[in-house]
């Protein structure tokens, strides 16, 4: 490595570790902001209070790196022409793409790194900070009903809308699921209101809901009766709840219960998981197609049916309904209307199903994707921010700054719309995960022809000449 190539690479490392971690800790500390309220009051350790910010150090790695990697080569390349240094490189036969050869190799191999970091360090991270945030909820499981989330409790998930009262104990618009050894929620009890009784150290809650009902969908094993859909329904106005907390009193801290999250595999697995959820979702369109064609009867009216068996209707007997008596009219009409209903019921049933198994599978591919454009992305800011440095010709942590944050802050806010936007199937979910990288692109191919042909972005001479020459012709008439 030639002395100028290592002064460019020392100089930038410089830069970028103290930035990196500056970043890294002003990141951190809004993550302990965001879930304050899962450590605040449970007496932890400080051995896990840093483990767990040891673990939700590495899922920020997609937003430092770029973010650090663009500010430390807009600053360094501003000092850089700020410094006159470029031009002792130019009087010395040295253009810009021969002073850009040793960092771009090295921010090549951050991008490579990037990508095995994301597919490696972060899922396992990931699955290690999702299974201690379960595991600190139940340090003290008479505090963990809190509202507009479900709480998990032993054998209930519960959920309420709001918590009110002196010490929070009466609770509006309950939902609890009864868990059970096979996968769904079979047992649902919903309640307008209800109140929690027991001491918060106590390992007993008492849940006494009020003015609710008690749903039991019901798994009968023939397949006939499955066809029925059968469930039971209990209306009550009291309903008490003892549930037993004593097992959640002892935590393990390193317990991984968790493992299906999109955000915990790496791309080997979710590429199987994108194809088992493609393939339920194709098998329950094609099993609510074959239901409602079995329900509206279509069917069958090709079935034992042989060429010219069915009498032909005279003009004045198109109208079927006419050959049946009133109490055949209704029968018919009810029937119609039994059938009508239960295929909508049944599309609209398909159609919510669908809809949350389709937005699960966008994150799965968004977050395979994900893991591609980090490295991209490392790579094409590197190639926006080095010849935006040499270009405005500032150094320091001023206008390189204020220009870098806004630069990444829309190159972020551009991707946060677009995952939003494919996880609601608004778009597909590749282009949720690389249109704002696809919007990069075109900008660090602009910006690093103008800076290795010395050209300023844009050439106010173009404007300014037109209207110099319309004033100098209107001086020259008046003379």
């Amino acid at each position: 490595m030639k002395i100028l190539d290592r002064y460019i690479l020392t100089t930038f490392l410089k830069t970028f570790f103290p930035l990196f971690l500056i970043i890294m800790f002003i990141l951190l500390l809004q993550t302990i902001w965001l879930f304050i309220s899962e450590l605040a009051g449970k007496d932890l350790d400080l051995s896990v209070i840093l483990k767990f910010l040891m673990l939700a150090s590495p899922r920020l790695i997609p937003m430092v790196l770029p973010l650090t990697i663009l500010l430390s080569s807009i600053m360094i390349f501003g000092n850089f022409a700020e410094n006159y240094e470029f031009a002792a490189m130019k009087s010395s036969g040295i253009s810009l793409k021969r002073a850009m050869r040793t960092l771009s190799v090295f921010i090549v191999l951050v991008g490579i790194g990037a990508f095995f970091f994301s597919n490696t360090v972060i899922p396992a991270s990931e699955r290690k900070f999702i299974n201690l945030r379960k595991n600190i909820v139940q340090v003290k499981p008479a505090m963990v009903i809190t509202a507009n989330q479900f709480n998990d409790l032993g054998d209930f998930n519960i959920k309420v809308a709001e918590k009110y009262g002196d010490n929070d104990q009466y609770l509006r618009d309950v939902i609890i699921h009864l868990k059970d050894d096979k996968p769904g929620n079979f047992v649902v009890i919903k309640a307008n209101d209800g109140e929690l009784k027991g001491s918060t150290e106590s390992d007993l809650v008492t849940l006494v809901l009020k003015d609710g009902n008690y749903y039991n969908e019901v798994q009968p094993t023939s397949r006939e009766n499955k066809r029925k859909l059968p469930f039971a329904k209990v209306q009550f106005e009291e309903y008490v709840l003892n549930i037993d907390l004593s097992e959640l009193g002892t935590v393990d801290m390193n317990a991984q219960n968790y493992r299906k999250g999109h955000n915990m595999l790496n791309v080997g697995d979710l590429r199987a998981e994108i194809d088992t959820l493609s393939t339920k979702v194709d098998n329950e369109m094609i099993s609510a197609r074959s239901e409602v064609s079995r329900r509206n009867g279509v069917d069958d009216l090709s079935k034992n049916l042989e060429k010219d068996s069915i009498k032909k209707f005279t003009p004045d007997r198109l109208n079927l309904l006419s050959l049946f008596n009133t109490r055949e009219k209704m029968q018919i009409a009810s029937l119609a209307h039994s059938n009508v209903d239960g295929v909508l019921r049944r599309l609209n049933s398909v159609e919510n199903s669908l809809k949350v198994k389709r937005k699960y599978l966008n994150k799965y591919e968004m977050s395979l994707h994900d893991k591609y454009a980090l490295g991209i992305a490392c790579v094409l800011l590197f190639f926006v921010g080095a010849p935006l440095g040499a270009i405005i010709r500032k150094g320091g942590l001023g206008l390189p700054i204020v220009i870098g944050v806004t630069l990444f802050l829309t190159y972020h806010f551009i991707g946060v719309f677009a995952k939003n936007s494919a996880e609601e199937g608004g778009i597909p979910p590749f282009v949720g995960s690389w249109l704002s990288t696809f919007i990069i692109f075109p900008l660090s191919i602009f910006l690093t022809y103008k800076a290795t042909t010395d050209q300023q972005i844009f050439n106010m001479d173009i404007f300014i000449q037109p209207i110099k020459k319309i004033f100098t012709k209107r001086s020259t008439k008046f003379k």
